[in-house]
């Protein structure tokens, strides 16, 4: 109670309150702030239950890819050209399949990075995941295997060989989802949706795909782009003869399924080595990356390094990949690569 005499003014109280705040707030601000941050850093994702949901957002894009195909509803254009001069093209399958992917990851994982090739922020909080992990998974992968979800990169392509699907060359499209872990490439998702065919592995643990049991490096089946392929045929031959078998296909993921072991009931031609000397996106390429280096194989740029799938989304150094061969033996056939030459 105020002293007798003296009456408190409401508005000083207020004003008083408010600056007692504003002292607290700069004295704790930074208190507050550090433990928040240390809220979010402690976050962890187990990335069983992400192979999960790359599994379940490969399939559900796939359907969406499948259902605009088959009612030849693809309303096509171009996003503009490559460096080629092929039309990148975009329809209504990307688009479609692009938020139902995208969504599904986000709604499940809102605190992880996600990178898809399309750029189309529908949000659909209807996508959620069913909480089913598929049984050859679960017999595989253990569970526990936690990482923070800071140091998570996750890359999509909604619909990989876009040019081919226009042409309903549908055997070459695949879905594709790419786990990468500070930056290296960890879980890898190649879903085929015309065929029903579903490629994943994750580093370390296990993989429904295995390779094939031989493989030729003296005289190997190489494949490559039917649509940004550059001078790869001469580089291809440079290295291993002109008698090398040099097979044109459409999709990245395509090309690295070729290098494994298909059941025959797949209609997807077999390789050794798949190589590529012009620019390529990260979507395109981490989630093959990955189910190779599941499998003891290696994609690497044209001078052997590792390709970081974090930062920019384009690889400006080319790729070579193989799987049951001395990688680095194939690297060393390679003629030099000149970006400006190439």
């Amino acid at each position: 109670m105020a002293p007798m005499g003296i009456r408190l003014s409401p508005l000083g109280v207020a004003v008083f309150c408010l600056l007692g705040l504003g002292v607290l707030y700069h004295l704790y601000a930074g208190v507050i702030s550090s433990r928040l941050e240390a809220f979010r850093q402690s976050r962890k994702v187990d990335l069983r239950d992400l192979l999960a949901v790359s599994v379940e957002a490969a399939k559900l894009g796939g359907k969406e890819v499948k259902k605009v195909r088959e009612g030849n509803n693809l309303e096509e254009k171009s996003k503009g050209k490559t460096r080629e001069g092929a039309n990148e093209l975009l329809t209504m399958g990307d688009l479609h399949s692009h938020i139902k992917m995208f969504n599904l990851i986000r709604n499940t994982f809102p605190e992880i990075t996600v990178n898809s090739e399309e750029r189309y922020d529908l949000v659909d909080k209807a996508e959620i995941w069913s909480r089913e992990i598929p049984t050859e998974i679960l017999n595989k992968i253990e569970g526990g295997k936690d990482v923070p979800a800071e140091s998570i990169t996750v890359w999509i392509d909604p619909l990989d060989a876009t040019q081919e699907y226009t042409e309903n060359l549908v055997n070459y499209v695949t879905t594709m989802v790419c786990v990468a872990v500070d930056g290296k490439p960890v879980i890898g998702v190649i879903h085929q949706p015309f065929t029903g065919l579903t490629a994943w592995a994750f580093v370390g643990q296990g993989s429904n795909m295995r390779p094939r049991a031989s493989y030729s490096v003296n005289s190997p089946k190489a494949i490559v782009s039917r649509s940004h392929s550059g001078k790869v045929k001469s580089f291809i031959r440079e290295a291993f003869g002109n008698s090398t078998i040099i097979t044109e296909a459409g999709g990245a993921g395509y090309k690295v399924l070729s290098l494994l072991d298909i059941p025959a009931s797949e209609p997807i031609g077999q390789a050794d080595v798949y190589i590529h000397i012009t620019a390529i996106k990260k979507w395109d390429i981490c989630a093959g990356a990955a189910l190779l280096n599941a499998l003891g194989g290696h994609m690497t740029t044209l001078k052997g390094e590792d390709i970081d799938y974090s930062g920019t989304p384009i690889n400006e150094d080319g790729l070579v990949a193989s799987v049951g061969l001395e990688h680095k033996a194939i690297v060393e056939r390679l003629p030099h690569w000149d970006p400006e030459k190439h």
